[in-house]
């Protein structure tokens, strides 16, 4: 029997830790950056991606001999490949117009291609691919976040008292710290307070474009120090304000 059918315990211990390192060290930036698929999400895959990718392989070396029997050994990494996209996909999360998770989704699609690489005992290109993905993580990140800022919406969403102005206050708000406001959304519903007495209420939701993170801040800051303000939401963390009684609490 060919021996290009056959590995050995060593060989193939060596192969399942080294496609839990390689997935591990993916998995740890992502750990790090507090996303949702972390270090042991990509070790699985990747761990489980190697051992679909050499039962393939070796795993019906038995059947090599049968002269009715065919094998392919790509024919389980095909069902990998399509297969992984369900657990990318919980990894992505919509809030109004920002998609998260996209990354995170990516890196795992990534893991589990390293994964079947190692399986299959091509290892330059998965020691390759994993040197990319973490420039890519890593550096790339930072890049991306310092160029590219200026040019991203931001979502900001008010719930406030409907009051006479306080649109425009809002507005003017926003203008005196140079955050353009590209897009605005309202809705409008009703408070009872603990006096029993309705007073309107809506919820003004802004795509806005500022410059510079810290001018978008501020601008928060000051917009939360109004009575009108019952509640903030960003990407910076949720405000909350009654009747000049203000916290904060960062997500």
């Amino acid at each position: 029997m060919n021996s290009i059918w056959h590995i050995t315990h060593l060989e193939l211990t060596l192969r399942i830790f080294e496609a839990a390192v390689m997935g591990g060290l993916i998995g740890f930036e992502r750990e790090w950056s507090n996303h949702a698929a972390g270090l042991r999400t990509h070790i699985l895959v990747c761990i489980g991606a190697a051992s679909i990718m050499l039962l393939s392989i070796y795993g019906f070396s038995e059947f090599i001999v049968e002269p009715n029997v065919r094998t392919d050994p790509a024919r389980l990494a095909a069902q990998v490949i399509s297969g992984i996209g369900f657990l990318g996909a919980g990894a992505i999360m919509r809030n109004g117009s920002t998609v998260s998770g996209l990354t995170t989704a990516a890196s795992i699609w990534v893991v589990a291609a390293i994964g079947l690489c190692v399986g299959a005992g091509f290892f330059y290109c998965a020691c390759l691919a994993t040197v990319i993905v973490l420039i890519s993580l890593f550096a790339l990140n930072k890049w991306e976040k310092h160029m590219l800022s200026h040019r991203r919406h931001q979502e900001v969403m008010i719930r406030m008292f409907d009051r006479p102005g306080v649109v425009g206050r809002i507005s003017t708000l926003f203008g005196e710290q140079g955050v353009q406001i590209v897009n605005m959304k309202m809705k409008l519903e009703e408070l009872t307070t603990m006096e029993d007495e309705s007073e309107p209420v809506m919820e003004l939701k802004f795509s806005v474009k500022a410059n510079s993170k810290e001018k978008l801040i501020r601008a928060i800051e000051q917009i939360s120090h109004s009575s009108d303000v019952i509640m903030m939401e960003s990407n910076y963390g949720k405000t909350y304000s009654y009747t000049g009684i203000q916290s904060s609490r960062a997500l």
